[in-house]
């Protein structure tokens, strides 16, 4: 049975602060989404790949990033929606239709230095526990601040793990976790969020600190010297 990721890089990067919208922000000379998908290209384990980008710079993420990567397992360019909810919602549609498609990963399209291990570990916990996600667990004190910025209390970090992606799921289970969603009104900030709101467990699999998602200037930073460290090996 295949795998198939969808790949939301839709947003427009505010928080860069630059004209360019992050997707296509130059890492390494390539833009930040070409490394993302040569990612899933290479690995033998993914079969398809659903692209979602905002709705105006379809044709521009076709020239500028599809067509020179000659990246075959891009199948789809997706509109994106309002909400990255909405987004993944789009290409959800397409791909819940297909027979032969068992796992959907979601996979944020400015998260360049994911590993083929930490994807395949991914996968097998979906195929067996329906949902998984990778994530980190905290390495700071985590405090709970209210709206005026006073702490109201200590957590216990041993229990506080931050989300990354991919998550994956099978794919009855993201469906479900969507339509629920949508007819409570429901938005979460992740696609595990709405398969907890259907009362399923959801598996984490540990992620790495370098599995970063470039959202700010201070992250391509960090992103350029990820990059070095990795094209020299050490």
């Amino acid at each position: 049975m295949n795998v198939g990721v969808i790949v939301p890089a839709a947003g427009l990067g505010v928080r860069m602060k630059n004209q360019t919208p992050k997707p296509y922000l130059e890492l390494g000379g390539k833009p930040i989404l070409a490394h993302t998908l040569a990612i899933f290209e290479a690995l033998s384990d993914v079969h398809e790949v659903t692209v979602v980008t905002h709705p105006a710079n379809l044709e521009y993420c076709r020239q500028k990033v599809i067509e020179p990567g000659g990246f075959r397992k891009v199948l789809r360019l997706v509109p994106g929606g309002k909400e990255r909810q909405d987004s993944v919602y789009h290409a959800l549609k397409i791909l819940h239709q297909q027979e032969n498609l068992e796992i959907i990963l979601v996979h944020d399209g400015v998260r360049p230095f994911v590993t083929p291990q930490q994807i395949r570990q991914v996968i097998a916990a979906a195929r067996e526990q329906g949902a998984a996600i990778l994530a980190r667990p905290a390495s700071d004190t985590i405090k709970r601040v209210n709206k005026s910025r006073k702490i109201v209390a200590t957590l216990d970090r041993r229990e506080i793990w931050l989300a990354q992606t991919p998550q994956g799921f099978q794919t009855d289970i993201i469906w479900r976790a969507f339509i629920e969603a949508y007819s409570r009104d429901y938005y979460g900030t992740d696609e595990a969020s709405l398969v907890e709101q259907l009362g399923l467990p959801v598996t984490v699999v540990p992620g790495s600190s370098h599995n970063i998602k470039i959202t700010t200037p201070e992250d391509l930073v960090w992103a350029e010297a990820i990059l070095a460290q990795r094209d020299s090996g050490t």
